[in-house]
Formats: C-alpha cells, structure tokens, sequence
C-alpha cells in the first residue's frame, strides 16, 4: 500500500493548454502525455470549450465539484455529468467538447492505453465502515473530502483529495480480498481499478 498525499500532486497544463491538471499517479512513473499506460488526475475547468485528444486512450469522467457539464461527443448525443449522474466513459480520441452547466467544476479523470490496460471507477457514498474489494493489478481509493480510516498494522488514515494505492503482482503475491475503510463522517469515494491487459 502506497498514500498519494494532495499536497504532493503535480499541477501542469493541459494537452491543450486550455487549463490545468492535477495529476495524481501516472504509469510508467514520469511518463509524459503521449506514453502513458495509464494516469488518474483531477481538472478544474473555468470555461466551456473542447477536451484535449489522447491517441488510444479510454476515459471515464466523474464531477468532484461544482453543477456539471454537458458533453458533445462526436456521433454521440449530448451527455449530462454531475455528481448525482452515472460515471461517464468515452474514448478520449474522439473530437470532445464540454458546457459548463452552471459555473467552473472540478472531474476526476481516470486515462487508461487500449489494448494495454483496462479501468472501472465506483463511487461509493459511505456513511458506516465499508469493505472495499482489491483485484490483481492496482486498486486506488480517493477521497475527495472528509478523512477516513483504513484497517491496517498501522491503520491508514486520509484526508481531503488523499488517495490509497493497492498494488498486487498476482505471479509474486496473493491478492488481498478486501480493505475495511471508516469513515469519520458521512462522505463520499471514488474506487478505480486497473489490471493490465494478458
């Protein structure tokens, strides 16, 4: 297990250079925006205009803060985004645009390469402890605000855009099943999985 603190995130442009992107964890480590195998970050977005492009890249997309936005998405009907709405998945190679619905937001991106790695993002509104399910591959919980409590030896305990990162290596070491988590209030989580493609 790995804690990713807030503090120490990356702050950089976008591909586009139309705003900035807090990044969270990037694979291979210091990997660039053309050569990762995959990447999670958050984005603050002020205006509405289009999203950067990423060759060969799937994208799932959730509202931290803020009303939301309405995607228009080549060849697909426009898409509302908020935080009471499903995750929201697409390929980032196809030409993306974004409304803003009601003032500047801050998503959750979560990038994995097609053909390399796959993904899946859960959000989780937990008012009691809760266990969270790891799999082969890595396991990443982020809690956008609030703190909460991770059981461990030496429990784990994190705060507001914190994230826990669970790596299992299958070939060298049994999965662990589950993570109990406590919450301290009533908040929200975000569980994103990814296993590379056999």
């Amino acid at each position: 297990m790995r804690i990713l603190r807030a503090a120490e995130y990356r702050v950089m442009p976008w591909k586009n250079g139309g705003g900035t992107t807090t990044e969270i964890v990037v694979w291979p480590n210091g990997a660039g925006l053309d050569d990762f195998d995959w990447r999670v970050s958050m984005a603050r977005v002020e205006g509405s205009g289009p999203f950067s492009k990423f060759a060969g890249i799937d994208r799932t997309l959730a509202i931290l803060e803020g009303e939301g936005i309405v995607l228009d998405i080549a060849g697909r009907p426009p898409a509302s985004v908020n935080r009471a709405t499903a995750l929201f998945s697409f390929p980032a190679d196809v030409p993306t645009s974004a409304t803003l619905v009601g003032g500047p937001i801050t998503d959750l991106n979560v990038m994995t390469r097609r053909g390399r790695t796959t993904h899946s993002v859960e959000r989780l509104v937990v008012s009691a402890p809760v266990e969270i399910r790891t799999e082969p591959g890595t396991t990443l919980v982020l809690c956008p605000d609030g703190e909460v409590v991770i059981a461990a030896a030496e429990p784990v305990r994190l705060g507001p855009l914190d994230t826990l990162l669970v790596e299992h290596d299958t070939a060298s070491q049994p999965a662990q099943p589950t993570l109990l988590v406590r919450p301290t209030h009533d908040t929200t989580l975000f569980v994103i999985r990814i296993r590379g493609n056999d």
